[in-house]
């Protein structure tokens, strides 16, 4: 399960707002504590914590690897422009405060489609002077689209980073989130980096956790396996420690004591 929401459920037109269907980003919103979401949301989200407690810190967990990776492409990796697939709700760290508290010049590109979030989209279009901030209301699988609309604010000829943040559980056969993947990357000059989470299928807990999900929420989660994951990278160079827990990737010496969690991660770059 993930707090982002691009991915369209049949890859068409975004429905509007309904309020009577659960959606992933509010539901994840609710669980870190945001005022975003319906009684729908909240009724799903607390069987699931039900099943699985553990989600909720997970949750958290997994933004924390999302701001670790930030940080390192910013930084250490020298990137200037972000395009982040499934951007969710706003909250505290969204990537663009990341990116421009370390390079106030980057240039950061938003893709969603879930009419919520296109309501607090404005909350997302913000910026230092130096750098842009943009938003795209599109589908994950529509690779022309995104490249064609984020290449308004962003120069695609030059190293970007593709975040895409719990999202590829949203399609269910590997081949097509790997084609999603490719689609992007394949535009995108050497040097560039994809860093990305999913949830995985490591544990009786959020096995059930995600049958609960799928039985009321939508679009549906699908886990995988972290060998499923690593595939993602097929063809990029991994950046170490490889494909691992979230709270295992560059955690720092504060977070050296937490758990594995059933959130696996991974960020590599193009040659």
């Amino acid at each position: 399960m993930s707090d982002s929401s691009a991915a369209g459920g049949d890859g068409k037109q975004a429905p509007s707002l309904d309020t009577t269907v659960p959606q992933t980003a509010r539901i994840w919103n609710y669980w870190l504590g945001g005022k975003d979401n319906f009684a729908v949301d909240r009724e799903v989200g607390d069987q699931i914590y039900g099943a699985f407690p553990q989600i909720v810190e997970n949750a958290r967990l997994s933004r924390a690897y999302l701001v670790r990776a930030v940080r390192y492409l910013a930084g250490e990796a020298g990137v200037r422009q972000f395009l982040d697939i499934g951007t969710g709700l706003p909250t505290a760290d969204n990537t663009h405060e990341v990116a421009q508290s370390v390079a106030p010049e980057s240039r950061i590109v938003y893709v969603d489609n879930d009419p919520l979030v296109l309501v607090h989209a404005r909350a997302l279009l913000t910026s230092t002077p130096e750098g842009a901030t943009d938003y795209i209301d599109a589908d994950m699988r529509d690779a022309d689209q995104i490249v064609r609309e984020a290449s308004r604010t962003l120069d695609l000829t030059k190293p970007t980073a593709l975040i895409l943040m719990g999202i590829l559980g949203h399609i269910k056969e590997d081949d097509e989130a790997q084609s999603i993947v490719r689609g992007i990357m394949d535009v995108l000059p050497a040097g560039s980096y994809v860093a990305m989470y999913d949830g995985t299928d490591t544990s009786p807990g959020v096995v059930e956790a995600a049958r609960i999900w799928n039985q009321s929420a939508n679009p549906q989660y699908h886990l995988r396996s972290p060998e499923r994951i690593a595939r993602f990278f097929d063809g990029l160079e991994l950046v170490e420690p490889g494909v691992v827990s979230v709270t295992r990737w560059r955690p720092g010496l504060d977070n050296d004591d937490l758990p594995e969690i059933d959130q696996y991660c991974g960020v590599g770059r193009k040659a």
